[in-house]
């Protein structure tokens, strides 16, 4: 919760030749400012609610939420005291593989359906962002292999050459002596 001395600071900065990019995120209505007896949406002040890009977010959908439902059913051990993974969403299978599509075709990479899903797979063991960043190396092992689209077996390939930062971590904690 920001006061308006926070307000007064990050208009100052924004009017700057350097001005940073600043992302508020907020499910606040219409309510005083911090700091002020003034009423304003969001409790934002006015003239820096002008100078935003309010973007509206949905409620996940009944589907997207009985996917999570199928993802937390199918978690191999129950989540730890520290361990927050299980409150996040992950997108389900069918879903990371429209996201690597678009991607794909946003790159200019043409890839087989076979890859698509297989780079679903892994998207939907480890992460998105790690099925993402996979796309990049399997391009460039096929182009070594003289194809032009990238194959279900380049994508198998990719994925035993790296390690997601989770298969990482794991491979760290049971090396001993490697950290130390």
């Amino acid at each position: 919760m920001l006061d308006i001395e926070c307000f007064t600071y990050l208009n100052r900065a924004l009017e700057s030749s350097l001005s940073p990019i600043v992302v508020f995120a907020t499910n606040r209505g219409v309510c005083t400012i911090r700091g002020t007896d003034v009423v304003s949406p969001h409790g934002i002040p006015v003239d820096l609610l002008d100078r935003m890009l309010i973007i509206r977010t949905m409620p996940y959908s009944m589907e997207e939420v009985s996917c999570r439902r199928r993802s937390r059913r199918t978690r191999a051990t129950p989540p730890t005291a520290n361990d927050r993974s299980h409150l996040t969403l992950r997108p389900c299978h069918f879903q990371i593989m429209q996201i690597m599509s678009i991607r794909a075709t946003a790159e200019s990479i043409e890839i087989e359906d076979s890859a698509l899903t297989a780079l679903g797979d892994v998207g939907s063991r480890t992460s998105l962002r790690y099925a993402v960043q996979m796309l990049t190396p399997a391009r460039i092992l096929a182009e070594t292999m003289g194809r032009e689209q990238i194959a279900e077996q380049d994508v198998q390939e990719v994925d035993q050459l790296f390690f997601d930062a989770k298969a990482s971590a794991r491979l760290l904690a049971r090396s001993e002596g490697y950290l130390k």
